[in-house]
């Protein structure tokens, strides 16, 4: 499945160095397909592809959490336009 992560940044160096950090450490299986900021820096989009949105919440907060806002979902593939395989 693939995860959209949405996040609201509250501090921009922080947040994209624990992704990177993040980014790394994927777990088996995962496979992180875009990452995307807006260029105010406030808003950020990701795409994982993994397991479940749980196991990607749970990966993604640990690493940037303390620096965002964000909400998972699981993408709508079906209906999806350009969607990394």
């Amino acid at each position: 499945m693939q995860v959209l992560v949405v996040s609201t940044v509250s501090d921009e160096a922080k947040f994209w160095s624990g992704l990177k950090r993040a980014h790394a450490k994927l777990p088996k299986g995962a496979q992180w397909k875009v990452a995307v900021a807006s260029k105010c820096g406030g808003k950020a989009v990701n795409i994982i592809g993994h397991e479940s949105v749980d196991a990607v919440r749970e990966f993604f907060e640990a690493h940037a959490g303390a620096h965002a806002t964000t909400e998972y979902f699981e993408a709508d593939a079906a209906n999806a336009v350009g969607l990394p395989r």
